[in-house]
């Protein structure tokens, strides 16, 4: 017998949970309208990311009262009073390396506008301190979990400020503190990681940076996608959606896009649980709602991961215009002369790319010009500096035909790099300081090492037929990332037809003919069936990380676009 809604056997609602922010710099007036667009319990905010942390620790170098994303501030002189007023929960890691401070500003804030609010905090995550990490460690911070964060929501605290959090954290926190869940419910939790993982980076779950986009239909309003939220249920199943009226779409679709950014194998570790994403359900719930449901989760490993960031050197660059005929021989002409000008005191890395954009016959000047970029690095300022801009601009009247450059270039600017380190989890101190000022301290999660996943099932291998050479992306999406000095590029397919073929024929090797430049790397591949899905892995690809800015796409975004653009012998009927 069905129990009556609301009745004593009667599951409770789901708790209803928003984001407003994918990363530092996203839009400002999402807070506002995730506040005023529809009913929310708590709405989350990311606004931390490899790079982030490396500009944070400078901020804090320059004053050591900074070190938090002053924006989430800014959101609050009007998303403050409208939170209290909904009675909606405020969960955000934009404390980053200062949360302490960032909690006083909002109490600071809020007794200027006279609104009663609770602000409580995380700490612990900061290890800087804590051991010796080599020379020129800026930032040293472990990734915590969501246990601290639950522990200041049942504590009552209206806003909690947290550090380097996973980006999951900020779902699982509320979620286990609604639903009153242990640390040992690991499916419940698992649910909640990825339902947190499809809500992280905002819009992504709503049709931006979607393979697709173009296919989602005039409804669905493509320039200004609103941002996600999920309605979690006490057995750890979700249904993501968005408010009404709000832009873009929430798909099958674009939901497996964001399940597949950043991740790796079909395990997806973290300080609260491991979620196994090989056993993730996405179902159709109604225009615009995805069910989430099916997640398995494993316990969590006996480490934290670490994020370091430092300053790893200098770098310049100057990007030359080459325009019409002789491309290549005007490319060498200035490469030699470069190279003769720094011979006495050569840059510790010198590197030049030639970017063929130019066309034949072209009726725009544009069109007609190809970019040879050149990057050099050193830990000497001067080395990268005046020797490298002066030489550069010095050949202006004395090179190749039709010297021009895209901007003046300038004196040496710093790079970052970042490095991941495990250390135990016992080691690290999780505290959550109260709205009273109480500091919690937050034992870790038991970790475990899980018994390895054996091979993904691969469906029956396309029959044959005939076929045509044409894009992938006719027939496949993909959505890439980076990880550290790693890249990832997520490939699905939306039929069970296409997932035959795929499944088969785009192999490592396939990956690798496809995108040449990943060829020194080494790659994996991941199978993961219920997606329809095959997930690679490029180790190496980024250098030292995004701030280290080793490529031309320093965090692999269009690493799949770049995919879906190249031609393969794909079969007819698929067309």
């Amino acid at each position: 017998m069905r129990p009556e809604p609301g009745g004593p056997d009667s599951p409770p609602p789901p708790l209803r949970i928003g984001n407003a922010s994918g990363f530092y710099g996203d839009r400002f007036d999402a807070l506002r309208e995730m506040l005023t667009g529809g009913p929310l319990d708590v709405l989350t905010g990311d606004y931390l990311a490899e790079l982030t942390m490396l500009i944070l620790g400078r901020d804090r170098l320059a004053d050591p009262r900074r070190g938090y994303a002053k924006t989430f501030l800014a959101q609050l002189e009007e998303g403050l009073g409208l939170a209290v007023e909904r009675g909606v929960k405020l969960v955000t890691n934009a404390g980053g390396l200062n949360p302490a401070g960032l909690a006083t500003g909002i109490r600071a804030l809020a007794d200027r506008l006279g609104i009663a609010v609770r602000v409580a905090h995380v700490e612990g995550d900061d290890l800087l301190g804590a051991r010796d990490w080599g020379t020129g460690v800026l930032t040293a911070n472990a990734y915590l979990g969501g246990a601290g964060i639950a522990t200041c929501l049942r504590a009552g605290a209206d806003v909690v400020v947290t550090g380097r959090v996973t980006d999951a954290a900020l779902v699982t926190g509320p979620a286990a503190a609604h639903f009153g869940w242990a640390p040992g419910e690991l499916d419940r939790l698992a649910g909640a990681v990825v339902a947190g993982h499809i809500l992280e980076c905002g819009t992504q779950a709503t049709g931006g940076n979607y393979s697709f986009f173009q296919e989602l239909g005039p409804e669905h309003d493509v320039r200004r996608p609103g941002f996600p939220l999920a309605e979690i249920h006490a057995d750890g199943s979700a249904v993501i959606t968005k408010h009404p009226g709000t832009g873009g779409a929430v798909t099958i679709g674009t939901v497996t896009a964001q399940l597949l950014y950043e991740t790796a194998g079909p395990r997806y570790p973290g300080p609260d649980v491991t979620a196994r994403l090989d056993t993730v359900r996405l179902t159709d719930d109604g225009p615009d709602r995805v069910r989430v449901d099916g997640v398995r989760g494993e316990p969590p490993p006996p480490t934290l991961k670490t994020g370091l960031t430092r300053v790893g050197g200098w770098r310049n660059e100057v990007v030359f215009v080459l325009t019409g005929l002789d491309i290549e021989a005007k490319a060498r002409l200035v490469r030699d002369q470069l190279d003769a000008a720094l011979a006495g005191r050569p840059p510790a890395e010198v590197r030049w790319t030639l970017a063929r954009t130019d066309r034949a016959d072209a009726p725009v000047q544009e069109e007609a010009g190809a970019l040879l970029r050149l990057v050099v690095r050193d830990p000497d300022p001067e080395a990268v500096g005046r020797a490298v801009s002066g030489a550069a601009i010095e050949l202006a009247l004395a090179s190749y035909p039709g010297f021009h450059v895209t901007a003046p270039p300038g004196k040496g600017t710093p790079y970052g790099v970042f490095e991941a380190a495990y250390v135990d989890a016992g080691d690290v101190r999780h505290v959550a300081v109260l709205a009273d000022g109480e500091r919690v301290t937050v034992p870790p999660a038991v970790g475990g090492r899980a018994d390895a996943v054996g091979p993904a099932p691969l469906p029956p291998p396309w029959p044959g037929g005939g076929t045509r050479r044409a894009p992938l992306g006719l027939v496949a999406g993909a959505r890439s990332g980076d990880k550290g000095g790693s890249a990832n590029v997520g490939v699905w397919v939306r039929s069970d037809t296409a997932w035959r073929w795929l499944a088969h024929e785009l192999t490592v090797e396939t990956f690798r003919r496809l995108l040449p430049e990943v060829v020194p790397f080494r790659v994996e591949r991941h199978v993961l069936p219920n997606l329809r899905a095959l997930n690679f892995t490029v180790d190496g690809l980024l250098g030292e990380g995004v701030a280290s800015q080793a490529r031309f796409d320093p965090q692999a975004k269009a690493l799949g676009e770049w995919l879906r653009s190249r031609c393969l012998e794909i079969p007819e009927v698929l067309l």
